[in-house]
């Protein structure tokens, strides 16, 4: 016997059948001797069969990933065996890790609306050491109480407190974390030896109206994304264009400082050459003048002065008449003494 989705596979050794014997001929008599002869065989068949363990064998396999469970009269045994060949009257083997996959969950939001979740797929495996026990206590099917119908109860539970907004994308990402999570509690608690490995959720389907007005609304959040993105794109490219001319402006800035520093390097050199210019003129015509000076000074003695005066009032065209005239001339004669005097007191 197999079930899809669930940890074990069985199988049972066959029951040996008895032929009844008809009688070829003959009259009652032998009839009935060979009727009572079948029927003791059938009996001590049976007897026999249930009496002695190992009257009645069958060689079977372990395959790898399973381990080995036996029953007698309807009683589980405690022998586990593990993936090799054996021989015993009967064998049940459950998967040490499976996937069970359940199907079309339907449930209400917290808003009303119905959903369906079209498969969850729970990854589990049953630890060997808790195998005895957890057969003993939840039976062969063990996953239909702690997995199978769990997942029905977590998933609308999770639908009831939740709006459809939520369950179908906001939170949807944590809908498999919250599964495992829920299902382990519970294993943990009743069952331990059941571990929950993984969950997997898919897209529950929703109401076509519903789905369109998603789809409508997703259409516009990807408009609204695009134009963010192109505002950031424009944003960058004003900022590097404002960058660009922000540096041009300092390159000009720059260059205008330096050329004005430049200019007035040379007008400052140019001034520096001029006061040079100037310094060299003013000796120069200093030195000139003190020369003019010593050879005036050499030249204008009182008897040249004299002699100039002489020649000047010689080459007079007018004659002064009058008591006045030698008093001038008298005059004249004192101011030569005297430009001689002067002329002693700066040389000493």
């Amino acid at each position: 016997m197999e079930r899809s989705g669930s940890n074990l596979t069985t199988s049972s050794s066959p029951s040996p059948a008895a032929a009844a014997l008809r009688p070829a001929g003959g009259g009652a008599h032998s009839f009935l001797l060979e009727s009572f002869v079948a029927l003791a065989i059938i009996l001590f068949s049976i007897m026999a069969l249930s009496s002695t363990h190992n009257s009645l064998t069958i060689v079977h396999q372990v395959p790898e990933g399973h381990v080995g469970v036996y029953w007698r009269g309807g009683a589980l045994l405690q022998t586990i065996t593990n993936p090799e060949s054996f021989t015993k009257k009967r064998k049940f083997k459950p998967l040490v890790c499976s996937s069970v996959q359940v199907r079309d969950i339907p449930c209400g939001t917290k808003g009303g609306v119905m959903i369906n979740f079209t498969r969850i797929e729970v990854v589990n495996r049953l630890r060997k050491e808790y195998v005895y026990d957890t057969l003993l206590q939840y039976g062969v099917h063990y996953d239909n109480t702690w997995i199978y119908d769990k997942i029905h109860h977590e998933i609308n539970q999770f639908c009831s407190s939740h709006s459809l907004q939520q369950v179908y994308i906001d939170m949807f990402d944590q809908i498999d974390e919250r599964m495992k999570e829920a299902l382990q509690v519970d294993c943990t608690r009743y069952a331990p030896g059941i571990e929950i490995i993984s969950v997997r959720v898919t897209k529950p389907t929703i109401p076509n109206t519903v789905k369109r007005n998603f789809e409508a609304m997703e259409e516009e959040r990807t408009k609204v994304l695009i134009a963010i993105e192109k505002q950031k794109v424009a944003e960058k490219e004003a900022e590097t264009q404002m960058k660009m001319a922000i540096s041009e402006a300092e390159k000009k800035a720059s260059v205008s400082r330096i050329m004005m520093e430049q200019m007035l390097m040379e007008k400052e050199s140019a001034q520096q050459q001029a006061e040079i210019d100037n310094q060299m003129y003013l000796a120069r015509e200093k030195s000139l003048v003190m020369k003019e000076a010593e050879a005036n000074k050499l030249k204008l003695t009182p008897e040249f002065l004299e002699l100039r005066f002489i020649e000047s009032i010689a080459h007079n065209s007018k004659i002064f008449f009058g008591d006045k005239v030698p008093g001038m001339i008298f005059d004249q004669r004192l101011l030569g003494n005297f430009l001689q005097e002067f002329s002693r007191s700066e040389n000493a």
